[in-house]
């Protein structure tokens, strides 16, 4: 790496391409089977010719489908919420087509796509929700892989550190995708000087290189980013999307569980908005909510349905204003950073 800037994206394009300038992709693997993950690491291998880059999984610390199977967990889903979700994308021009997956992401296929990880080229395997398995963290160094960990508290911080944990994420409230309540300017010094001297990483928010001085300064040693790539050139996320994230503010997010069944930042839309409004069942817990809306989520995204269609993404959403390349991106992320070091330097020089 040139550069302490990690960017978690679903994109394999980003991830190569971060990693391919100067930076460190992760590419995230939730929704991944273990043939696609396989697929999709192998290119960016190709691509990335020994540079180093991560996968992001996901391995809740508690899951209903620890002591149920598949088919006894869609039957728990209430009729109550299909009609619910048939009626919402009724409303909306939505058909789902036959067969739209209903799919629940289990321990035992996240334990598989480890499997794939560790034979790919990938350098950090990270935890995105719940506690790394000790044994995993096991596997992982004794491959040479380095493992990371998402907290939002100090303690479950150091409960990273005793599993094994090597680099902890410490991400803020303000973050895309699963957070804690913690804004990220007060939990990164948390967090640091809880694990010392294990690194540690800010994120929630980060889409600047002003805010990676900052990250710096709470003693972070470097930064974790992801909303920042949703809308560059390699990204494949679709068009309306793109327009939706760049005009957004950083007011038009919003934490819900209408997604995964777990608090969840995400754009703000009639999809969040419906499920928020009074009257509307509540939301389902992991990893019912999911296999629930998998198919209409995807469904929306495939129509590019403006009014519904949504993503996971952070407050920093209000700091992105243009599509770039993700070279572009990091340069300018460097530049700005030594520009507000700079800056503070100058305060204290004699």
């Amino acid at each position: 790496m040139e550069y302490p800037i990690f960017a978690f994206s679903h994109c394999r394009d980003v991830a190569a391409a971060v990693t391919n300038a100067g930076g460190f992709g992760v590419y995230g693997a939730l929704g991944s089977t273990p043939e696609h993950l396989d697929e999709q690491l192998r290119w960016i291998d190709e691509q990335v010719r020994g540079r180093p880059y991560g996968v992001d999984i996901v391995l809740p610390a508690r899951s209903l489908e620890d002591e149920h199977s598949v088919g006894d967990l869609q039957a728990m889903i209430p009729q109550e919420h299909r009609a619910f979700l048939a009626d919402l994308l009724e409303r909306h021009g939505v058909e789902l087509e036959p067969g739209a997956p209903m799919r629940v992401s289990s321990k035992a296929a996240e334990r598989e796509l480890v499997d794939v990880a560790l034979a790919h080229g990938a350098r950090l395997l990270v935890n995105a929700l719940g506690p790394m398995p000790a044994d995993i963290a096991d596997r992982c160094h004794t491959a040479g892989v380095l493992v990371g960990a998402l907290v939002g508290t100090p303690r479950h911080a150091v409960k990273q550190v005793d599993n094994g944990v090597d680099i902890i994420v410490a991400q803020g409230t303000e973050a895309a995708g699963h957070t804690g309540d913690i804004s990220t300017m007060v939990l990164v010094p948390q967090v640091v000087d809880a694990v010392a001297p294990a690194p540690v990483l800010a994120a929630g928010g980060i889409a600047s290189g002003r805010q990676v001085a900052a990250a710096m300064a709470l003693g972070a040693q470097g930064v974790w980013t992801g909303s920042l790539w949703l809308t560059v050139q390699e990204s494949d996320t679709p068009p309306v999307l793109k327009e939706k994230i760049i005009a957004a503010s950083s007011s038009e997010t919003v934490r819900t569980r209408s997604v995964t069944g777990k608090p969840n930042r995400f754009l703000k839309s009639a999809w969040t908005d419906a499920w928020d409004a009074p009257g509307a069942p509540p939301p389902l817990g992991w990893p019912l909510q999911m296999m629930l809306t998998t198919g209409a989520i995807g469904r929306i995204m495939q129509l590019q349905n403006r009014e519904l269609v949504t993503t996971s993404v952070g407050q920093g959403v209000g700091l992105i204003d243009e599509p770039r390349s993700a070279r572009h991106v990091i340069a300018g992320l460097v530049d700005e950073f030594i520009d507000a070091a700079g800056r503070v330097g100058s305060l204290v020089e004699d």
